[in-house]
């Protein structure tokens, strides 16, 4: 059950749900393409060699296995919610953190997109309330969908 379910008073509404971005997962991606690519690479070699670049390979793939866990991990723990009434933000699973303000406090909401986070729709958020600011949201997926459902409030 995800932990803004839990929270949500009677009355209130979900207006939107985000999440990161599948590019959470780009040092995975790039270590198993690295994988793959030493792997070919030793078939080319003599069988002496061949078990050493092997070797290489498998721990390229446990690092790839590892980094993929890790950011499966934090894409699955981490909840923004926006509703009617305030915006929900948690990250973490046993040791968890949570941010919520109301969305009558909400002063700004900035969104900040590079060249790729234009081309693949992901960005930074950052929502500054009446009398200080959010950490940042980065790598959110849709990041001016989340703006809109803020401001439209």
């Amino acid at each position: 059950m995800a932990y803004y379910t839990k929270v949500l008073q009677p009355d209130e509404q979900v207006k939107y749900v985000g999440k990161l971005h599948w590019t959470i997962y780009r040092n995975a991606i790039a270590l198993g393409v690295l994988t793959i690519i030493v792997a070919f690479f030793s078939l080319s070699l003599p069988d002496n060699q061949r078990w050493i670049v092997l070797a290489g390979a498998g721990v390229l793939a446990v690092l790839a296995i590892v980094s993929f866990l890790g950011a499966w991990f934090v894409r699955t723990s981490t909840e923004i919610v926006v509703t009617d009434k305030r915006i929900i933000h948690k990250v973490g699973w046993i040791a968890r953190r949570t941010e919520e303000i109301n969305i009558t406090k909400v002063e700004t909401v900035d969104v900040a997109q590079g060249v790729m986070g234009r081309i693949f729709d992901f960005g930074t958020v950052l929502i500054k309330g009446i009398g200080g600011s959010w950490e940042p949201l980065r790598r959110v997926a849709s990041p001016l969908q989340l703006r809109n459902a803020i401001i439209v409030g």
